[in-house]
């Protein structure tokens, strides 16, 4: 069942560090009342352009989450693939690891106005996941499922692009697990809160189901090149 406005992420199976923090949601949500960061220039940007409107350019790699740390591992960590699948998938960390794996280089732009250039990612490939799961005909939506509770959804079709992963290293290291580690999603044609940190489920679906954010007022798309940073 996807979030409600007042839904707090649903407990799991994982010790956590951390409380969601509710000032931090409340204020994302007045961000999106206010419009903060629109800058009314949407559209194409030119091709010498690689900085979408209204953002700004960062160095570092910042650090954005509820506030809850789950207390998850290359031990522990598993993936359930489920839905409408032909083949429902469930991994250890030792299956995905037999996969695979692929090397992408993308730019990160979050929602809160910042971007970082030449992120270079290894992992599983998404095209490489659903020729495995094997999608029914009917399937048209994500749903990832962390093991913090959150929760974001997007189209089928943007999950299956070149060069989306389930990424396990960044910048020849190992996620750290403040970044999403041991796997986050990784999708670089959207805002940054599409790609799910600490991705423990991957559910398909024939309709749309909105995440946490996008139930508290966030785009259902995230275009960063089309400032599809709020709902209508």
């Amino acid at each position: 069942m996807a979030d409600t406005p007042d839904d707090a992420p649903a407990p799991n199976e994982l010790d956590q560090d951390g409380a969601i923090r509710p000032k931090l949601i409340a204020t994302k949500e007045q961000w999106a009342r206010d419009g903060r960061g629109l800058t009314g220039a949407s559209g194409e940007a030119p091709p010498r352009d690689r900085l979408p409107p209204g953002q700004r350019l960062v160095e570092d790699w910042p650090v954005l989450d509820l506030g809850i740390t789950p207390k998850v591992s290359a031990d522990n960590w598993s993936l359930t693939v489920d839905g409408l699948v032909e083949r429902p998938l469930s991994w250890r960390w030792a299956d995905l690891q037999a996969q695979p794996q692929t090397t992408a280089q993308s730019d990160i732009h979050c929602v809160t106005t910042w971007s970082r250039y030449d992120n270079q990612w290894r992992g599983v490939s998404a095209r490489n996941l659903l020729a495995l799961a094997r999608p029914r005909p009917e399937a048209r939506f994500v749903v990832f499922h962390s093991f913090d509770g959150y929760t974001t959804n997007v189209a089928l079709a943007d999950f299956a692009e070149d060069g989306v992963l389930l990424a396990t290293h960044w910048q020849g290291q190992p996620i750290s697990l403040d970044h999403g580690g041991p796997v986050r999603i990784v999708l670089p044609k959207l805002y940054f809160w599409k790609s799910a940190k600490w991705v423990k489920r991957i559910e398909l679906l024939a309709d749309d189901h909105p995440g946490f954010w996008e139930v508290r007022g966030y785009h259902n798309h995230a275009d960063p090149w089309t400032e599809e940073r709020y709902s209508d």
